[in-house]
């Protein structure tokens, strides 16, 4: 008797298809070819009209013969362009990427020339670095200008218009999808902080299942109005270029992050939906009183990055917008883990809610394994919500490796799973809490300090609006936390020993910080705090 395994039935072309998220927008187009896509300003696209001018831009760059494997560079704010070229380059064949609008000319120069882009496509606003950037490279790309009216500024970037280009291009034009899913479909740099950035490589199959992962965790329903608060350069916009469009909903572009121009637009188009990082969270929180007012609706909100405060998750709820916690790295296409709520939570105490949702919670569904484990054995820690372990992933929504550099990618994945640098605790229903960085955890006198514990805890002193913990180097303890801490405009004459009070007040001792510098944090184009600068800072400051 033989198997089902032994009939010899085998994929075709009536059971088998590549899965690429580009394929989302011809099935949005088809349905609901009427319906809003995209608003900018004044601006207002259908989805008819948004999928004309994606396959306008692929057979446009065909036309100038881009094809499979080529690399199309964007440096572009959250505009109509950019939604348009996470679809139009990926229809030839190419490789999409996105570059970090706040970077210098000589980063940017690194990252053409390691991509080998045959294409940039730049916002006038970037204008300077990119006409810098080019020129340090031995073979320049073909660069087109972007004029967004609702910047108005500047000085055309190249001769070529991007409009211009897209007239170039034919609104028929018959792309494909990939043969292979396996096929780049993007290509994203980190934010290195010693040494060059590592270009982290996406294929279509982990972009589509991670777009669909985002829809499922969220439970967004059909037309979604999203606002995009976070930046489309920052991994593909963790996805929701391809999430948005699946659901055939409307993108609402933003230039830049501004909080009452996000208030206004959630009130303008009832935006259901927006994406970003703690601070934009606290941004929102600080705008003045009148700002904040007419809001009558729930926006549900995604943030991820380091653990939210529980206070600014307790705060901004109070406000309407509903907050979701979620988990990734540049390396897993963004988001991979969600808080998954759970009724039994509901009653409980405001603060303890958020205490519950600044976990990092569980995998997607489309994440095939997690752990915390010993970074050495590979064994997983036990689930007791205390001892802490580096957390593992792997399946078909980590990057295919790091571009041209086979030893950072043989040592990510070493052990069978990507190695994510994160340090956190497994509790026993299976959720993970991030206690810290690899590089971040304090070690003073031999005991652990999470510098998130000791964030957190700053965080519920009402004076302060943002903190920072980071390891200062001691004589007698080898180091001590040292908290680098903004105030809010209100706080009035807020000591350093005023906040190493209440820290004493919740903290066991060996926790409270020593030093307390007060001064504006530095951050990352994406809000991320750089704590690689304030060691430096620490390790600077007078014995």
């Amino acid at each position: 008797m033989t198997s089902i395994f032994d009939q010899g039935l085998a994929p075709i072309d009536a059971n088998y298809s590549v899965l690429s998220p580009i394929d989302f927008i011809k099935r949005t187009a088809d349905v609901y070819p009427d319906y809003p896509a995209v608003i900018h300003g004044a601006l207002r696209y259908t989805w008819q009209q948004t999928y004309e001018r994606c396959r306008r831009l692929a057979s446009a760059l065909a036309g100038r013969g881009i094809g499979r494997g080529d690399t199309v560079a964007v440096m572009l704010p959250n505009t109509p362009a950019m939604l348009e070229c996470h679809y139009g380059v990926p229809m030839v064949g190419a490789v999409l990427n996105t570059l970090n609008v706040r970077l210098d000319a000589d980063a940017i120069a690194f990252m053409l020339g390691h991509g080998e882009a045959k294409v940039i496509i730049a916002d006038r606003e970037f204008g300077e670095i990119v006409r810098a950037a080019v020129a340090k490279l031995d073979t320049a790309p073909l660069v087109i200008d972007v004029d967004d009216p609702e910047y108005g500024e500047g000085a055309a970037v190249s001769d070529l218009d991007y409009e211009a280009f897209l007239q170039e291009g034919d609104p028929e034009f018959e792309w494909t999808l990939p043969e292979n899913e396996w096929d780049a479909i993007s290509l994203n740099y980190t934010s290195g902080t010693t040494g060059n950035p590592k270009g982290v490589v996406y294929h279509h199959r982990g972009a589509f299942l991670n777009a669909l992962g985002n829809q499922a965790v969220w439970a967004m329903n059909q037309h979604p109005v999203y606002l995009w608060t976070l930046p489309m350069f920052h991994c593909n916009g963790w996805c929701f270029p391809w999430t948005v469009t699946a659901m055939a909903g409307v993108h609402v572009c933003l230039r830049r992050v501004d909080p009452e121009k996000i208030l206004q637009l959630i009130r303008d188009h009832r935006v259901t939906h927006m994406c970003g990082a703690p601070i934009v969270l606290t941004a929102l929180l600080n705008v003045p009183a009148e700002a904040k007012a007419g809001i009558e609706h729930t926006v549900q909100t995604m943030t991820a990055g380091a653990a939210p405060p529980a206070q600014v998750i307790s705060d901004i709820e109070q406000m309407g917008f509903k907050v979701t916690h979620v988990y990734g790295l540049t390396e897993t296409y963004g988001p991979v883990t969600v808080c998954a709520w759970k009724e039994r939570w509901d009653d409980l105490p405001l603060a303890e809610k958020a205490r519950f949702k600044a976990r990092q919670g569980v995998r997607y569904q489309t994440l095939a394994g997690m752990m915390v484990a010993d970074p050495n054995t590979m064994k997983p820690v036990p689930k007791d919500g205390e001892t802490i372990g580096e957390i593992f992933m792997r399946g078909n929504t980590v990057m295919k490796g790091y571009l041209k550099n086979p030893s950072a990618t043989e040592e990510a994945f070493r052990g069978g799973y990507f190695h994510t640098g994160d340090l956190a605790v497994w509790h026993a229903d299976n959720y993970i809490e991030i206690k810290d960085r690899l590089k971040d955890i304090i070690i003073s006198g031999g005991e652990n300090i999470s510098t998130i514990e000791v964030e957190d805890t700053l965080y519920r002193h009402p004076a302060v609006l943002e903190a920072a913990v980071v390891a200062r180097p001691d004589e007698k303890w080898g180091e001590t936390p040292c908290a680098f801490v903004t105030l809010k405009p209100e706080a009035g004459n807020v000591t350093e020993e005023d906040l190493i009070k209440f820290c004493r007040e919740q903290l066991a001792r060996f926790k409270v910080p020593k030093t307390i510098v007060f001064t504006e944090l530095p951050k990352t184009s994406t809000g991320k705090i750089q704590k690689f600068v304030l060691r430096d800072q620490a390790r600077a400051l007078p014995k």
